[in-house]
């Protein structure tokens, strides 16, 4: 039911639609029992209406089954596209703390695991459909035969379903937290994609990886499910059992007790073994199907956790303030767990004042709060204390957005995209082939129709394709999270001594997290952080122009 209820909402009139289809080709299925039945018992030859009645439910059954299965095709796959859609835009409207908390992994095994699960499993609706109408017109056949033999019928399918459910509550319990452990798997496939190296030059923690982690996991999730279909395969061979015990019932017990003409107990033997078939066929779905409701319950629970948290809806208005003056930092706080810690991390509370056109570095050693920093100054995080102001407007929820459209930013784990998205096809190829012959890369990356022809460089040149992004956005903030530290000598001097002043000569702010210290006479103001707290904040007397290059 959960299920079913679950694509109505999509689509009512397809739902309907493909289960009257359905419905129509199982009764034509169990109509022709009865022409068979019929047909069988037959002394003379075929009448007419046995003959054309035989004919017309061969064709119709069929064309009844195609129609049902090609509307469920259809509602399948529109559910899989509007599902993904909605669950990507609900991941980039939480905030990102919050997915920061919740973890890719979680994320990607509902975009890749959970949709795909109940999408796929709207395919065999049509097939329980027709074999549920299948076994309720096999039924009423049956009624039509002996009543008193129905109900004892009737008798041992409510014992068998009984028997049924009690097992099946137990193995949804197994199912979910086989769930789970396919969240925990992911992550380790992450772990084991993207460490690869790490694991490559440390045996023992290679071994440690595969024996505590990964192993564990993959013989947990093995285990669940092998125990959950193990559950459902029994209580099916337990529906099944009783068929066969009804039909002794009937061919060896009850002839004894009262008189059944041969007729009946043929037409019941008949109708009991074409029972069989769609039994199990439905038996075998209810895993399936156990499987989707437990993906249903995931993903509408990360919906609503996501939900939960607040949305960052996008505003129209202006995208970004070309001339500002002021940006402030008025008592801003900012809080979350450190792995391996028992206290918070507490940031702030921070009092800073930028003004348009400054290079300012930020400084200190890891863990001292740079990059919660650089999430603040951005948008990406939310104050939980204090506020953020421009020109002194405070940026609230309502100002975030387009707030944040004032900054082209590269951070330490920043992503490179294939394409040149968010980008008018107005000589942008042109400009970002300029762009490349400035950061040396032309000679391995061309651009086409807004294509980069490669990302497969070293994590340096990587980062200067992503400055190509940045340039090209043209922002009037820059904010570079440690980009030099995978660049080349040669190519540092560059970045401090020629890019920095260039982008100050266009108007351009630019906040430089920074270690690089015989660079610092670049800044003109650097700020420097300690356990969440700014300790120094110095306007530096040794900071000169440097003449900027020609772009």
């Amino acid at each position: 039911m959960k299920l079913l209820k679950f694509f109505l909402e999509h689509s009512r009139k397809l739902v309907l639609l493909s289960l009257t289809a359905g419905i129509i080709s199982g009764a034509c299925n169990a109509a022709l029992l009865a022409v068979i039945n019929s047909l069988l018992k037959r002394n003379g030859p075929v009448l007419p209406i046995l003959l054309w009645s035989f004919i017309g439910l061969c064709v119709l059954l069929p064309l009844s089954r195609f129609t049902s299965e090609l509307l469920l095709n259809r509602l399948g796959q529109d559910a899989l596209f509007k599902m993904r859609v909605k669950l990507s835009r609900q991941i980039l409207a939480a905030p990102l703390f919050h997915l920061e908390n919740l973890g890719a992994h979680r994320l990607l095994a509902a975009l890749t695991d959970d949709v795909p699960v109940i999408t796929g499993t709207i395919l065999v609706v049509p097939l329980l459909c027709i074999n549920a109408a299948t076994v309720i017109g096999c039924l009423i056949y049956m009624g039509f035969m002996s009543w008193s033999l129905l109900l004892i019928v009737l008798g041992f399918m409510a014992v068998g379903i009984a028997g049924y459910q009690l097992p099946i509550f137990k193995a949804q319990k197994i199912f979910m937290a086989a769930r789970k452990d396919g969240d925990s798997l992911l992550k380790h496939f992450r772990a084991l994609t993207q460490g690869t190296k790490e694991l490559k030059i440390n045996n023992q923690r290679r071994k440690a990886f595969f024996s505590d982690l990964l192993e564990v996991t993959a013989a947990s999730f093995r285990r669940n499910n092998l125990v959950g279909l193990g559950i459902y395969t029994g209580a099916a061979s337990w529906g099944q059992a009783l068929v066969f015990v009804v039909i002794g019932l009937i061919l060896i017990v009850l002839p004894s007790v009262q008189h059944l003409d041969s007729k009946t107990l043929s037409g019941y033997t008949i109708a009991l073994f074409y029972l069989v078939t769609p039994l199990q066929v439905i038996m075998n779905m209810l895993p399936g199907m156990a499987r989707a409701s437990v993906a249903i319950n995931n993903v509408r629970q990360l919906g609503f956790n996501l939900a939960s948290h607040g949305t960052e809806e996008v505003f129209s208005g202006q995208t970004h303030a070309d001339q500002w003056h002021t940006l402030e930092f008025d008592a801003v706080t900012h809080t979350y767990h450190r792995e391996g810690e028992s206290e918070d991390f507490v940031f702030g509370p921070i009092n800073l004042t930028f003004k348009a056109g400054e290079i300012v570095f930020i400084t200190g050693a890891n863990g001292s709060g740079k990059t919660t920093f650089a999430k603040l100054l951005t948008g990406l995080y939310a104050p939980e204390g204090g506020e953020v102001r421009l020109d002194r407007i405070p940026i609230g929820e309502r100002e975030r957005e387009n707030y944040r459209q004032n900054f082209s930013a590269i951070f330490s784990d920043f992503f490179l995209f294939e394409q040149l998205l968010g980008f008018g096809p107005e000589e942008i190829d042109g400009a970002a082939r300029k762009y490349l012959d400035l950061l040396k890369l032309s000679h391995k990356v061309q651009v086409q129709d807004r294509q980069l022809s490669t990302i497969e460089l070293s994590q340096g040149q990587r980062k200067r394709l992503a400055l190509l992004t940045a340039y090209l956005e043209d922002r009037p903030i820059y904010l570079f999270d440690e980009w030099a530290a995978d660049q080349d000598p040669s190519f540092k001097n560059v970045f401090y001594l020629e890019l920095l002043p260039e982008l100050k000569a266009r108007g351009k702010t630019v906040f430089v997290i920074s270690h690089d210290e015989r660079f610092y006479h670049v800044a003109e103001r650097i700020i420097k952080l300690e356990e969440g707290q700014v300790v120094s904040d110095s306007r530096n007397s040794a900071s000169k122009t440097v003449p900027a290059i020609a772009i």
